[in-house]
């Protein structure tokens, strides 16, 4: 893992790119764009391809708050278990991939096992718990595959929450795909015992 600099000399460009066209970046060139560009959400594919997310709108920024916040009131009366992230993390995937979820927990064991190497800038670690919240610009076609990814390097249980249709689609390792219509709230299960949803908030 290749620490990104803190501030990187940068030249600022105006580009507009087609949709057709796609761009790779290495793991270290990602790394040095991060950092520069740290107001946009930036991830890779394990081919290397670039994925440019721009701000959220108010309302999928709001349910994101919401989420990531009932996340964090479980770890905190559940004794701080592991650790939790929110939307601007990325993690380093085992196929090589960089991710952020919209939130995420990883367990205290598996944290412990990283090196400090591993634990710089983007954790190699794909997290034990995650949640893809579909926004107005997101396909679910796209957000099934990073969730079937997931679940492939790591995962345990994740949740895509598809605020359009009020559905979500719960993914957990070695299962089929459970699809959810308007429930009124998620269960963290095994995984994050204790810890549930309450979907009324997210819905609006």
């Amino acid at each position: 893992m290749v620490q990104a600099p803190t501030q990187p000399e940068t030249e600022t460009l105006l580009v507009e790119f087609p949709k057709t066209l796609k761009l790779y970046v290495t793991q270290e060139q990602f790394a040095v764009l991060a950092a520069s560009n740290r107001e946009l959400r930036l991830e890779r594919t394990a081919e290397g391809e670039l994925i440019v997310n721009p701000p959220t709108g108010w309302e999928t920024g709001e349910r994101n708050s919401k989420i990531s916040g009932e996340l964090y009131v479980w770890w905190r009366n559940a004794g701080e278990p592991g650790k939790t992230f929110e939307s601007s993390t990325g993690f380093t995937l085992s196929n090589g991939a960089n991710r952020s979820p919209d939130a995420s927990w990883v367990s205290q064991e598996r944290w412990d096992a990283l090196t400090p190497e591993q634990k710089r800038t983007f954790a190699n670690i794909c997290p034990d718990f995650v949640v893809e919240l579909r926004s107005n610009s997101d396909t679910l076609k796209s957000l099934r595959e990073k969730m079937q990814e997931y679940i492939e390097n790591g995962a345990v249980l994740g949740w895509l929450i598809d605020p359009q249709n009020r559905k979500v689609e719960v993914y957990r390792l070695g299962s089929q795909v459970e699809v959810l219509s308007n429930p009124t709230e998620l269960s963290g299960e095994e995984v994050l015992p204790g810890f549930v949803l309450n979907m009324r908030r997210v819905w609006g």
